[in-house]
């Protein structure tokens, strides 16, 4: 008799189920998958409560503010809600805050993306490394810092470029300079642009870093240049972490406040030029006004903020219907 056959224990039956702790484990498992959803989704839940409780809440106040506007809310070039009787606009912050937003990302992202593509494709290890640093730094420094940076440095050193401006492209009307400060819009455009630059860098930065490295070794063993690579490999696959980066700097150029604040000479009115001096924003009106304001202007400075948190929401669902759009994109 063979021993070994004798000792050895029968396999289990075709109809046995699991072992008495394998099926404990199952269920823990199944009931920390449970607590799991019911937070993520309870978190997620949370999350549009307090967006409607938001909206909810300027509405209401925005709605008895235009109530008593005798003004056209929309193309009104005054703000004064505490006369008698209350007249406000939000002409002139609405084409502020649209114009230096542009001004600040049609600066701002392509600088980024080449400091992106030189961290990641071009600069030396012990090089990338510390920019890296400094660029994640940057990101990390006040508002107030920025504008007192602007307002103490940046305005008194901006007059030649702004009379150089006006040599060259002064017969364009939009870039004529009549001396004085430079606490124009298109200050404010170069200021914010410096704010949203670490931004736009560092996401951009992370995401050409994801590109696939065997693509990129592909097109380099074809005979592909190194521009070639980024032009064909790496922009393509980087063009949401973009956007979405992009997105994430015009996000904070329309709410900037305190730096807005600090630099620029508010006035309302709209000049053909965007170097003269004027003009405003919604967050710098807020910000400027709300002290001195009555019940009544609180509540039109709470209905200019109402048009600032559409215009916001407006900006993120652009963004995401151009990710959408494109099917590389969305993957």
């Amino acid at each position: 008799m063979d021993i070994t056959s004798a000792t050895a224990s029968p396999p289990p039956a075709p109809g046995a189920g699991p072992s008495p702790a394998r099926q404990q484990g199952r269920a823990a498992t199944r009931a920390g998958d449970r607590v799991f959803l019911a937070l993520s989704r309870g978190s997620g839940i949370l999350l549009l409560v307090i967006m409607a409780a938001i909206a909810v809440f300027l509405t209401v106040r925005a709605a008895h503010a235009l109530s008593q506007d005798h003004g056209n809310f929309f193309t009104a070039f005054e703000w004064n809600a505490n006369a008698n009787p209350p007249v406000f606009g939000i002409a002139v912050l609405a084409f502020g805050t649209i114009v230096s937003s542009l001004i600040a990302m049609a600066i701002a992202v392509p600088v980024a993306i080449g400091i992106a593509l030189f961290i990641t494709h071009y600069a030396p290890r012990k090089l990338a490394t510390p920019l890296s640093y400094v660029i994640d730094l940057l990101a990390a420094v006040p508002s107030i810092v920025y504008g007192l940076w602007g307002a103490l440095f940046l305005v008194p050193h901006l007059g030649g470029l702004y009379s150089w401006f006006n040599d060259y492209l002064g017969w364009t009307g939009i870039l004529a300079y009549h001396d004085g400060a430079a606490r124009s819009l298109f200050t404010i455009g170069i200021l914010l642009a410096i704010m949203i630059l670490p931004i736009v860098t560092s996401v951009s930065r992370e995401v050409f870093r994801q590109a696939p490295r065997m693509h990129e070794e592909a097109a380099l063993a074809l005979g592909a240049t190194r521009w070639e690579v980024i032009r064909l490999s790496v922009l393509p696959f980087g063009r949401s972490g973009v956007i979405s980066a992009s997105m994430l700097g015009l996000g904070r150029a329309l709410g900037e406040t305190m730096a807005v604040a600090t630099v620029l000479s508010p006035s309302f009115t709209i000049s053909t030029s965007l170097l003269d001096p004027g003009g405003g924003t919604f967050a710098q009106n807020i910000a400027s006004s709300f002290k001195e304001s009555g019940e009544l202007g609180k509540d039109a400075l709470i209905a200019s903020g109402l048009v600032l948190f559409v215009l916001t929401l407006l900006v993120n669902g652009a963004a995401r219907m151009i990710i959408a759009r494109r099917k590389e994109y969305s993957a």
